[in-house]
């Protein structure tokens, strides 16, 4: 424990030193990974199925808001719904705009770009209990409104060739796309389970008990379990069980993970604590963070060429026989380091021998 502590501590490290540099990288990852998917999908106008647009695309959204990411992201998606026909770009355009209508946040849009990826990675339940843990209850709406774009992508890549027929008249086009959106039961099915699991867990997160992050986690995987077979039981809905319960297994895992590293609290160490001012009582419950004293090294650079000593030299002066041509040898005096100017000089003979008093009184008789 004491190492996993340790390695979170230098990534929270080395990610608050680097952060300029890390998080473009990190949005540039995300972006690549959203117009790939979209590509992969969809990818009915060539122009747009290309690698090179899509690096372009995720360099510009690397130093640009997550929510220009959302919009390239639609406007990836029209583009190729017109390719198969201006009936289906419309429909796409329309329901767009009624998610626009409900103005999300930045944290929201993230959201919404991360429901679609969570399907196409395989584990759709990680997305409504990340959600839970790191966000709000309204996260749960960009979290429904992204599983409605991926469902209605995939019926499009489905229903592909009817769409894109041009003998169908645009009635029975916009017929089909409307009763292969409202009639998807295990679209709404998803969209329940994402809602309730995303309330649930933060209803959870949020409680003053013991490792709340914890059992919030766990009840998210449970219940997104449940839900889905509660939909398998009464609307007929097919599901694969099995890989729908192992990507909730590996959706809960990665839920601890996130919660070591985002919360990380150290419930053995918890103080309650009251206050108390002239209106009200105060009731605190406090939960330190679980952390370790990391020692720091410090290299200590040691020269090894040995330092000279300077010598000071007394002042001296010198007399030669120049001076004093009475005495053959050179006399030498040494002078102290200190020389003031201000010498205290020899008293004047016979000045302690003067009465100033008298002298004093024979010029006052005098006047």
């Amino acid at each position: 424990m004491t190492a996993l502590l340790e390695i979170k501590q230098n990534i929270k490290r080395f990610y608050g030193q680097y952060e300029v540099y890390i998080l473009p990288v990190l949005k540039f990852v995300l972006a690549f990974a959203y117009f790939l998917w979209i590509n992969s999908n969809m990818g009915y106008m060539k122009q747009l199925d290309n690698i090179f647009v899509v690096l372009i695309l995720a360099l510009v959204c690397s130093i640009l808001p997550v929510s220009v990411m959302m919009f390239l992201g639609f406007a990836l998606m029209i583009g190729h719904c017109y390719a198969v026909g201006i009936e289906t770009a419309g429909f796409m355009l329309l329901l767009i705009l009624l998610m626009l209508f409900l103005r999300f946040s930045r944290s929201q849009n993230l959201a919404m770009i991360l429901t679609p990826l969570s399907f196409g990675f395989g584990v759709p339940a990680l997305m409504p209990i990340g959600a839970g843990l790191l966000g709000s209850a309204l996260s749960a709406l960009p979290a429904g409104c992204g599983v409605v774009i991926y469902y209605f992508i995939r019926f499009v890549h489905a229903q592909s060739a009817a769409l894109s027929d041009p003998a169908a008249e645009i009635t029975e086009k916009l017929k089909l796309i409307s009763d292969g959106l409202v009639h998807n039961w295990a679209m709404w099915i998803t969209v329940i389970a994402f809602v309730v699991v995303i309330l649930f867990v933060n209803l959870l997160r949020t409680r003053a008990f013991d490792y709340a992050w914890r059992i919030a986690v766990i009840a998210g995987g449970v219940i997104y379990i449940l839900v889905i077979l509660a939909g398998d039981f009464c609307l007929s809905i097919t599901v694969a069980m099995v890989p729908m319960i192992l990507s909730t297994v590996i959706s809960v895992l990665a839920g601890f993970v996130l919660e070591f590293f985002v919360f990380g609290g150290d419930y053995s160490r918890t103080e309650r604590l009251e206050y108390e001012d002239d209106e009200y009582y105060y009731y605190v419950k406090a939960v330190p963070k679980a952390s370790v004293a990391t020692s720091e090294r410090s290299i200590k650079k040691i020269n090894a060429e040995p330092v000279k000593e300077e010598k000071k030299e007394d002042n001296v002066v010198s007399f030669s026989d120049d001076v004093f041509p009475e005495k053959n040898e050179m006399h030498t005096v040494k002078m102290p380091d200190m020389v003031s100017e201000n010498t205290v000089s020899e008293k004047p003979q016979g000045l302690d021998k003067i009465d100033f008093e008298k002298q004093l009184e024979e010029s006052l008789k005098d006047l």
